[in-house]
């Protein structure tokens, strides 16, 4: 490896005019030789400024370009900007998020540091509101996520996934790109591929980047509706998961659902139902008082919403892709260097 490799900045967006300056900002000023760095925005058909700011901010910046999405969700973009890309490693970078300023040069000296396939840090949920304050809260607790190494900001080692990631060129030239059809969940999906192949993902507490949650129990179930299809989608497609925490959520509301339609009146239905409120009753208090006492009540509310809109999700992917499934085999990325390469980029 190069002491300075050259790399790619791969950042997906969509309607992203609130933060996409910030985000840029954050990249430019990172303490890695920007002669060595090319930045690849791939934008899905924004309606709004995010494509006139691309644009003045390109004028600035050499070194930043945008393209198409027409496909317009993340997968896609993402394997767009691979097909361009003509760095020896590609960072994925999320729009919403902000980085230290030494991000892209610990990622590189992580990835020669252990020899992993793929690197990132932890999913670190900062918040601008009473609702996301405690939705952060809930967050860092096992009883929300499941105890997903990648939400433990002091997290060390190896794991199944990261958040956004930095690969080498080489797996895309062995195990294939995303998923294209993968609506979420495209990154667990590509590093379960990775694992099964041999490779390495690796978390590193090193690696600080941080995002801003969603801000409404609406926009939260949605989102986790969204994750749970897509969990679903990938258990379907490989046959299994590397861990069982993906689909804790579904195997709890349907034992649930049975309870409660087959015998609503029993003790035992009653029992289960109190013993889940006390449980997450008492994780709110502890995990919420770090906040406020106010902040209890909030995050007592917000743990059946995450294991609901999960459950409820991974149960419509299964329905949905029993009925059609929609993944083939994974397309990879012609070598670096290759006349195929070249001439895509």
């Amino acid at each position: 490896m190069s002491p300075t490799p050259f790399l790619t900045i791969g950042i997906p967006c969509l309607n992203e005019e609130a933060f996409i300056e910030h985000c840029i900002s954050c990249v430019m000023k990172q303490d890695y030789p920007m002669d060595r760095m090319e930045v690849i925005v791939a934008d899905g058909g924004s309606t709004d400024r995010t494509r006139e700011i691309l644009d003045e901010l390109g004028q600035k910046y050499p070194n930043l370009r945008w393209i198409d999405n027409p496909a317009r969700i993340q997968a896609p973009a993402m394997n767009e900007i691979i097909r361009q890309s003509t760095g020896e490693f590609l960072i994925r970078l999320d729009a919403h998020c902000q980085y230290q300023s030494d991000y892209v040069k610990t990622c590189v000296q992580v990835l020669a540091r252990t020899g992993a396939d793929n690197v990132g840090g932890a999913q670190r949920a900062r918040s601008q509101s009473r609702f996301q304050r405690a939705l952060c809260a809930a967050l860092t607790s096992p009883v929300g996520v499941g105890g997903a190494n990648y939400r433990d900001e002091q997290a060390e080692g190896f794991v199944d996934t990261v958040f956004c990631g930095a690969f080498r060129r080489s797996v895309f030239e062995t195990v294939g790109m995303f998923d294209p059809n993968a609506i979420t969940n495209e990154d667990a999906e590509l590093n379960q591929r990775i694992i099964e192949a041999g490779g390495k993902v690796y978390l590193s507490r090193d690696l600080v980047a941080e995002y801003f949650p969603r801000d409404s129990f609406r926009t939260l179930a949605k989102q986790y509706f969204k994750y749970g299809q897509g969990r679903a989608r990938t258990l379907l497609k490989h046959g299994h998961f590397l861990k069982v925490r993906p689909a804790l959520p579904f195997l709890m509301v349907i034992g649930g659902a049975t309870l409660l339609f087959t015998s609503p009146h029993k003790l035992s239905t009653w029992m289960l139902f109190s013993a889940y409120s006390a449980l997450t009753g008492t994780e709110a208090i502890r995990v919420g008082r770090r906040e406020r006492l106010s902040a209890i009540p909030l995050v007592w509310a917000i743990f059946p919403v995450l294991h609901i809109s999960h459950g409820i999700g991974f149960a419509r992917g299964l329905s949905k892709y029993l009925k059609k499934p929609d993944w083939a085999e994974a397309e990879t990325v012609p070598p670096l260097g290759s006349a195929a390469s070249v001439t895509s980029a």
